[in-house]
Protein backbone atom coordinates (compact mmCIF):
# COMPACT_ATOMS: atom_id res chain seq x y z
CA UNK A 1 0.00 0.00 0.00
CA UNK A 2 2.94 2.27 0.76
CA UNK A 3 4.46 1.42 -2.62
CA UNK A 4 1.46 2.41 -4.47
CA UNK A 5 0.75 5.51 -2.40
CA UNK A 6 4.33 6.79 -3.49
CA UNK A 7 3.68 6.63 -6.91
CA UNK A 8 0.24 8.12 -7.21
CA UNK A 9 0.21 11.65 -8.23
CA UNK A 10 -1.60 14.10 -10.12
CA UNK A 11 -0.97 11.92 -13.57
CA UNK A 12 -2.10 8.70 -11.83
CA UNK A 13 -4.88 9.61 -9.85
CA UNK A 14 -6.75 7.02 -11.42
CA UNK A 15 -4.98 4.53 -9.36
CA UNK A 16 -5.88 3.20 -6.05
CA UNK A 17 -4.37 1.62 -3.27
CA UNK A 18 -4.49 -2.63 -3.07
CA UNK A 19 -6.41 -3.74 0.01
CA UNK A 20 -5.46 -6.98 1.85
CA UNK A 21 -8.10 -10.30 2.17
CA UNK A 22 -8.40 -9.31 5.85
CA UNK A 23 -11.13 -6.91 6.93
CA UNK A 24 -9.01 -5.29 9.60
CA UNK A 25 -7.91 -2.07 10.30
CA UNK A 26 -5.16 -2.05 7.76
CA UNK A 27 -8.64 -2.66 4.86
CA UNK A 28 -10.80 -0.15 6.52
CA UNK A 29 -7.56 2.43 6.37
CA UNK A 30 -7.46 1.03 2.85
CA UNK A 31 -10.85 1.69 1.68
CA UNK A 32 -10.92 5.14 3.24
CA UNK A 33 -7.55 6.07 1.86
CA UNK A 34 -9.29 4.80 -1.69
CA UNK A 35 -12.02 6.97 -1.20
CA UNK A 36 -10.26 10.43 -0.41
CA UNK A 37 -8.84 9.26 -3.78
CA UNK A 38 -11.50 9.09 -5.21
CA UNK A 39 -12.76 12.50 -4.17
CA UNK A 40 -9.61 14.03 -5.42
CA UNK A 41 -9.68 12.73 -8.84
CA UNK A 42 -13.25 14.17 -9.42
CA UNK A 43 -11.57 17.56 -8.11
CA UNK A 44 -8.88 17.08 -10.68
CA UNK A 45 -11.19 16.11 -13.20
CA UNK A 46 -13.47 18.90 -12.42
CA UNK A 47 -10.20 21.75 -13.19
CA UNK A 48 -9.47 19.78 -15.84
CA UNK A 49 -12.47 20.57 -17.75
CA UNK A 50 -13.15 23.55 -16.61
CA UNK A 51 -9.56 24.96 -17.56
CA UNK A 52 -10.58 23.04 -21.07
CA UNK A 53 -13.99 25.12 -21.16
CA UNK A 54 -12.38 28.26 -20.25
CA UNK A 55 -9.57 27.85 -22.76
CA UNK A 56 -12.63 27.02 -25.65
CA UNK A 57 -14.51 30.57 -24.94
CA UNK A 58 -11.82 32.56 -24.87
CA UNK A 59 -10.64 31.27 -28.12
CA UNK A 60 -13.58 32.30 -30.65
CA UNK A 61 -13.39 36.24 -29.06
CA UNK A 62 -9.55 35.89 -29.39
CA UNK A 63 -10.19 34.64 -33.29
CA UNK A 64 -12.49 37.47 -33.92
CA UNK A 65 -10.20 40.20 -32.60
CA UNK A 66 -7.07 39.11 -34.30
CA UNK A 67 -9.79 39.35 -37.80
CA UNK A 68 -10.86 42.77 -37.06
CA UNK A 69 -7.15 44.04 -36.47
CA UNK A 70 -5.97 42.09 -39.46
CA UNK A 71 -9.09 43.43 -41.40
CA UNK A 72 -8.47 47.30 -40.17
CA UNK A 73 -4.40 46.94 -41.01
CA UNK A 74 -5.36 45.96 -44.77
CA UNK A 75 -4.70 48.42 -47.67
CA UNK A 76 -6.57 50.28 -48.82
CA UNK A 77 -9.33 51.09 -46.13
CA UNK A 78 -12.07 53.46 -46.06
CA UNK A 79 -12.70 55.75 -42.95
CA UNK A 80 -15.87 53.93 -42.44
CA UNK A 81 -14.67 50.43 -42.72
CA UNK A 82 -11.68 51.17 -40.47
CA UNK A 83 -14.34 52.38 -38.10
CA UNK A 84 -16.65 49.53 -38.17
CA UNK A 85 -13.47 47.07 -37.75
CA UNK A 86 -12.46 49.07 -34.50
CA UNK A 87 -16.30 48.91 -33.24
CA UNK A 88 -16.18 45.12 -33.67
CA UNK A 89 -12.87 44.58 -32.73
CA UNK A 90 -14.08 46.75 -29.03
CA UNK A 91 -17.05 44.74 -28.82
CA UNK A 92 -14.73 41.25 -28.92
CA UNK A 93 -12.75 42.93 -26.56
CA UNK A 94 -15.66 44.00 -24.22
CA UNK A 95 -16.88 39.99 -24.20
CA UNK A 96 -13.33 38.85 -23.73
CA UNK A 97 -13.37 41.33 -20.38
CA UNK A 98 -16.46 40.41 -18.61
CA UNK A 99 -15.83 36.71 -19.71
CA UNK A 100 -12.33 36.86 -17.75
CA UNK A 101 -14.35 38.67 -14.73
CA UNK A 102 -16.69 36.04 -14.65
CA UNK A 103 -13.87 33.03 -14.70
CA UNK A 104 -12.40 34.84 -11.94
CA UNK A 105 -15.86 35.34 -9.70
CA UNK A 106 -15.89 31.41 -10.56
CA UNK A 107 -12.26 30.58 -9.49
CA UNK A 108 -12.64 32.52 -6.21
CA UNK A 109 -16.00 31.03 -5.43
CA UNK A 110 -14.32 27.68 -5.90
CA UNK A 111 -11.68 28.70 -3.09
CA UNK A 112 -14.17 30.00 -0.83
CA UNK A 113 -13.10 33.29 -1.13
CA UNK A 114 -15.52 34.93 -3.19
CA UNK A 115 -16.13 39.11 -1.63
CA UNK A 116 -19.00 39.91 -0.15
CA UNK A 117 -19.62 42.94 1.64
CA UNK A 118 -23.32 42.63 3.57
CA UNK A 119 -25.59 45.75 4.80
CA UNK A 120 -29.20 45.98 5.52
CA UNK A 121 -31.03 46.29 2.33
CA UNK A 122 -34.31 47.00 1.23
CA UNK A 123 -35.20 44.19 -1.03
CA UNK A 124 -37.63 46.31 -2.73
CA UNK A 125 -35.08 49.07 -4.04
CA UNK A 126 -32.65 46.21 -5.19
CA UNK A 127 -35.62 44.54 -7.39
CA UNK A 128 -36.16 47.81 -8.39
CA UNK A 129 -32.76 48.76 -9.66
CA UNK A 130 -32.42 45.47 -11.14
CA UNK A 131 -35.56 46.07 -13.18
CA UNK A 132 -34.80 49.53 -14.03
CA UNK A 133 -31.74 49.08 -15.59
CA UNK A 134 -33.47 46.41 -17.84
CA UNK A 135 -36.41 48.45 -19.10
CA UNK A 136 -35.54 49.87 -21.99
CA UNK A 137 -34.06 46.63 -23.51
CA UNK A 138 -37.11 44.97 -22.69
CA UNK A 139 -39.28 47.92 -24.04
CA UNK A 140 -37.39 47.34 -27.37
CA UNK A 141 -38.72 43.58 -27.36
CA UNK A 142 -42.31 44.74 -26.77
CA UNK A 143 -41.86 42.66 -23.40
CA UNK A 144 -42.94 44.22 -19.73
CA UNK A 145 -40.81 43.78 -16.34
CA UNK A 146 -42.74 43.74 -13.38
CA UNK A 147 -41.57 44.25 -9.98
CA UNK A 148 -43.85 42.38 -6.82
CA UNK A 149 -41.89 42.97 -3.84
CA UNK A 150 -42.86 44.23 -0.20
CA UNK A 151 -41.47 48.24 0.29
CA UNK A 152 -40.62 47.09 4.03
CA UNK A 153 -38.59 43.81 3.66
CA UNK A 154 -35.24 44.22 4.94
CA UNK A 155 -32.49 41.61 4.54
CA UNK A 156 -28.20 41.74 5.11
CA UNK A 157 -26.74 41.30 1.71
CA UNK A 158 -23.94 42.78 -0.50
CA UNK A 159 -26.41 44.63 -2.99
CA UNK A 160 -23.78 44.59 -5.76
CA UNK A 161 -23.58 41.03 -5.80
CA UNK A 162 -27.31 40.26 -5.35
CA UNK A 163 -28.34 42.79 -8.12
CA UNK A 164 -25.36 40.96 -10.63
CA UNK A 165 -26.93 37.58 -9.59
CA UNK A 166 -30.50 38.71 -9.97
CA UNK A 167 -29.02 40.32 -13.67
CA UNK A 168 -28.20 37.61 -14.78
CA UNK A 169 -31.48 36.22 -14.35
CA UNK A 170 -33.45 38.53 -15.70
CA UNK A 171 -30.75 38.74 -18.65
CA UNK A 172 -31.76 34.99 -19.50
CA UNK A 173 -35.32 35.67 -18.61
CA UNK A 174 -35.31 38.57 -21.73
CA UNK A 175 -33.15 36.52 -23.64
CA UNK A 176 -34.35 32.77 -23.71
CA UNK A 177 -37.63 33.35 -22.26
CA UNK A 178 -40.87 35.15 -23.78
CA UNK A 179 -43.77 37.57 -22.24
CA UNK A 180 -43.83 39.18 -19.00
CA UNK A 181 -40.43 39.00 -16.70
CA UNK A 182 -41.59 38.93 -13.38
CA UNK A 183 -39.40 39.81 -10.26
CA UNK A 184 -41.43 38.72 -7.05
CA UNK A 185 -40.56 37.67 -3.15
CA UNK A 186 -41.27 35.16 -1.42
CA UNK A 187 -40.63 34.66 2.62
CA UNK A 188 -40.68 31.15 4.31
CA UNK A 189 -38.67 29.65 7.41
CA UNK A 190 -36.86 32.92 7.67
CA UNK A 191 -35.34 33.11 4.19
CA UNK A 192 -35.93 34.94 1.35
CA UNK A 193 -36.85 34.06 -2.19
CA UNK A 194 -36.12 35.92 -5.30
CA UNK A 195 -37.83 34.55 -8.29
CA UNK A 196 -37.63 35.49 -11.70
CA UNK A 197 -40.01 34.02 -14.18
CA UNK A 198 -40.85 34.35 -17.83
CA UNK A 199 -43.78 32.66 -20.23
CA UNK A 200 -41.26 31.26 -22.21
CA UNK A 201 -40.70 27.35 -23.55
CA UNK A 202 -38.82 26.76 -19.86
CA UNK A 203 -35.54 24.26 -19.49
CA UNK A 204 -35.60 21.04 -21.14
CA UNK A 205 -36.29 18.51 -18.18
CA UNK A 206 -32.71 17.24 -18.55
CA UNK A 207 -30.85 20.31 -18.58
CA UNK A 208 -32.41 21.06 -14.96
CA UNK A 209 -30.44 18.89 -12.74
CA UNK A 210 -27.12 20.59 -13.71
CA UNK A 211 -28.23 24.04 -14.84
CA UNK A 212 -26.23 25.59 -12.19
CA UNK A 213 -23.03 23.56 -13.27
CA UNK A 214 -20.37 26.31 -14.98
CA UNK A 215 -20.76 26.16 -18.63
CA UNK A 216 -23.68 23.98 -18.65
CA UNK A 217 -25.97 24.71 -21.85
CA UNK A 218 -29.26 23.23 -22.77
CA UNK A 219 -30.33 21.99 -25.60
CA UNK A 220 -32.83 24.08 -26.66
CA UNK A 221 -32.61 27.80 -27.46
CA UNK A 222 -32.12 28.99 -23.83
CA UNK A 223 -29.09 27.62 -23.98
CA UNK A 224 -27.84 29.18 -27.47
CA UNK A 225 -25.36 32.08 -26.80
CA UNK A 226 -23.22 33.41 -23.75
CA UNK A 227 -20.92 31.14 -22.06
CA UNK A 228 -22.50 28.89 -19.93
CA UNK A 229 -21.50 30.80 -16.68
CA UNK A 230 -24.41 33.01 -15.78
CA UNK A 231 -26.33 30.86 -13.62
CA UNK A 232 -23.25 29.18 -12.17
CA UNK A 233 -22.70 33.02 -10.96
CA UNK A 234 -25.68 33.22 -9.41
CA UNK A 235 -25.17 29.72 -7.51
CA UNK A 236 -21.89 31.30 -5.96
CA UNK A 237 -23.40 34.85 -4.88
CA UNK A 238 -25.79 33.07 -3.01
CA UNK A 239 -23.38 30.22 -2.08
CA UNK A 240 -21.32 33.02 -0.77
CA UNK A 241 -24.34 34.54 1.16
CA UNK A 242 -25.17 31.38 2.97
CA UNK A 243 -28.19 30.48 0.70
CA UNK A 244 -28.57 28.30 -2.73
CA UNK A 245 -30.20 28.85 -5.88
CA UNK A 246 -32.74 26.85 -8.06
CA UNK A 247 -34.45 26.31 -11.09
CA UNK A 248 -37.85 25.24 -12.07
CA UNK A 249 -40.20 25.00 -15.11
CA UNK A 250 -43.86 26.47 -14.38
CA UNK A 251 -46.89 24.33 -14.78
CA UNK A 252 -48.39 27.44 -16.60
CA UNK A 253 -45.43 27.56 -19.13
CA UNK A 254 -41.74 29.48 -18.75
CA UNK A 255 -39.15 28.89 -16.43
CA UNK A 256 -38.84 29.95 -12.79
CA UNK A 257 -34.67 30.49 -11.34
CA UNK A 258 -34.59 32.35 -7.71
CA UNK A 259 -32.24 33.03 -5.21
CA UNK A 260 -33.07 31.62 -1.06
CA UNK A 261 -30.94 33.75 1.04
CA UNK A 262 -31.28 33.43 5.04
CA UNK A 263 -33.03 36.64 6.65
CA UNK A 264 -29.59 36.98 8.50
CA UNK A 265 -26.16 36.80 7.13
CA UNK A 266 -24.67 33.09 7.51
CA UNK A 267 -22.41 33.72 4.64
CA UNK A 268 -19.83 31.51 3.60
CA UNK A 269 -17.52 34.10 1.59
CA UNK A 270 -14.86 36.52 2.83
CA UNK A 271 -14.80 40.12 2.98
CA UNK A 272 -11.53 40.14 2.04
CA UNK A 273 -10.23 41.96 -1.70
Amino acid sequence: MRQRAAGISSDTASRRLPLPTTRDEVYRLGETLNEMLDRLDAGLERERRFVADASHELRTPLALLETELELALRQPRTADELESALRSAAEETDRLVRLAEDLLLVARADQGKLPVRPSSERIHTLVEQVAAGFRSRADGLGRLIEVDAPASLEIEVDAGRIRQALGNLVDNALRYGAGPVRIRTETRDGHVELHVTDEGAGFEPGFLPRAFERFSRADDARGRGGTGLGLAIVDAIARAHGGSASAANRKVGGADVWVTLPVGAERSGTTDL
